[in-house]
């Protein structure tokens, strides 16, 4: 069965679009579009026409041919790590962050490294022009004979590419700029991300294609479009991290050929992203010690231990309803925290405002967290700075006591390979601790029973 769709005709050069514009998006002339009555077929695989698929009969898995799906490298071995063994044929690849966080530019450096280690790739865009796509790849040095470019709103124009061009890597950018004459509506809605979207995994999965796939994110920071779409990709990845700060954090939140929950720091030069190789304590920057209100926690990102400051500060309030911010985590973890301190501590917050924070523009959500932001907030309370080397962490609970987190054994590790010390800690042995009193009395025994 066919359908009959309503699409534009350019009259000069033959393009074709979906709604009617002003400028012809092919050859530009003004006001040559008219409307057509087109016969669009189903794609393929649906109706009996599939039935002559040979993927579609079924076969043994030891008579599976798999010649030609070795993985090959993206030119940062860093990546090729946390994604398994690097990029496989045929595999889908969503990629997902905030606008102008660094998306383009990483996967035209990928485009690049992979260009010029032989293979052809092929990048097409549906935000940016030719000459804008040349002149960031010329800033990057990833100028090659084998990176072609391609600069459509059109997905039947990108399909008609991979057949003729036959590319190793195709990169999108982005799939919500992208339509089809296989579905209506404008750019960017349910219907046309999904048409795009199966229109480019089927053509890039029978050319053994790796496909990464550019997805825009809402305004809390999950992907647009239909949650089918990532379920239908293997790989989902995130790029994170404040345009001001020149730090990036690649997520691992779905992947079919390798660990997940992985982490990848990257820190943004003019040349482009680069891997930051050991980022335990890139986070801690030029901290001082020395200074009340700061505590070191030993955080744990997918399988990657960090070393990141959270800052607190206690101030004298003059208004009724004393503020309480929190920047980086959940504000709602430091009212259940200062209630505790309240509860279990006889302390009074009633007169002060608190403000916290984590250092370095990271964002955490684990619990063990809890530890370090109970110092932090004590030390500005008592105006006494914690030790130099002193590091924690551990989840706090309704009853003031310290809980153990999770990885245990892999803070403790990384904590004493950086020479931290004190480490405190849930666990049993040396520098543990069961209560936020126990805390309290260790780093602040001159300041338990007054206040600053």
């Amino acid at each position: 069965m066919s359908k009959v769709r309503e699409v534009y005709i350019c009259s000069a050069c033959g393009a074709q679009t979906m709604q009617w514009r002003g400028q012809c998006p092919g050859c530009h002339e003004w006001n040559t579009l008219t409307a057509s009555v087109r016969s669009v077929k189903n794609p393929p695989g649906h109706g009996l026409q599939s039935a002559t698929k040979k993927s579609d009969i079924p076969l043994p898995l030891c008579e599976v041919e798999d010649s030609g799906h070795t993985p090959y490298g993206s030119g940062l071995e860093a990546l090729d790590r946390i994604l398994g063994k690097g990029l496989v044929p045929g595999a889908a690849i969503l990629v997902g962050g905030e606008p102008g966080i660094g998306k383009s530019t990483l996967l035209l450096q990928i485009a690049g490294m992979v260009a010029a280690s032989g293979r052809r790739v092929l990048y097409a865009s549906g935000e940016e022009s030719l000459p804008q796509i040349k002149g960031r790849a010329e800033r990057l040095d990833m100028l090659d004979a084998n990176l072609l470019a391609l600069s459509t709103s059109r997905v039947e124009d990108v399909l008609e590419a991979i057949h003729s061009a036959m590319p190793v890597l195709l990169i999108v950018d982005s799939v919500q700029t992208f339509t089809s004459l296989e579905a209506e509506g404008l750019p960017g809605n349910v219907t046309q991300v999904r048409a795009v979207a199966t229109a480019l995994l089927e053509a890039c999965r029978s050319a053994s294609c790796t496909l990464l796939l550019v997805g825009h994110v809402t305004k809390d920071g999950v992907l647009a479009g239909p949650r089918m779409l990532e379920h239908m990709v293997d790989t989902v990845i995130s790029l994170e991290g404040d345009r001001r700060q020149m730090f990036r954090l690649l997520r691992v939140f779905k992947n079919r050929f390798g660990p997940n929950e992985e982490l990848l720091v990257f820190r943004m030069e003019t040349s482009g992203l680069r891997v930051v190789d050991d980022p335990s304590t890139f986070f801690l920057g030029q901290r001082d010690p020395s200074l009340s209100g700061t505590a070191v926690v030993m955080a744990v990102d997918g399988q990657r231990p960090l070393a990141v400051e959270v800052q607190a500060l206690v101030a004298r309030t003059f208004l009724s309803i004393p503020r309480r911010a929190a920047l980086g985590f959940d504000t709602g973890r430091l009212h259940l925290l200062l209630a505790v301190l309240e509860k279990r501590l006889k302390l009074n917050f009633g007169q002060v405002d608190i403000y916290a924070k984590v250092g370095g523009g990271m964002k955490l959500s684990e619990p063990g967290l809890d530890l370090a932001l109970v110092a932090a907030v004590l030390s500005s309370y008592y105006d006494l700075p914690l030790p130099a080397r002193s590091i924690l962490w551990g989840e706090v609970d309704l009853n003031g006591q310290v809980r153990p987190v999770a990885a245990q054994d892999l803070r403790l590790k990384q904590a004493q390979r950086l020479g931290f010390d004190p480490i405190i800690h849930p666990a049993e042995g040396e520098g543990s601790i069961h209560t936020i009193a126990e805390l309290q009395s260790r780093l602040f025994h001159r300041n338990v029973h007054g206040r600053r």
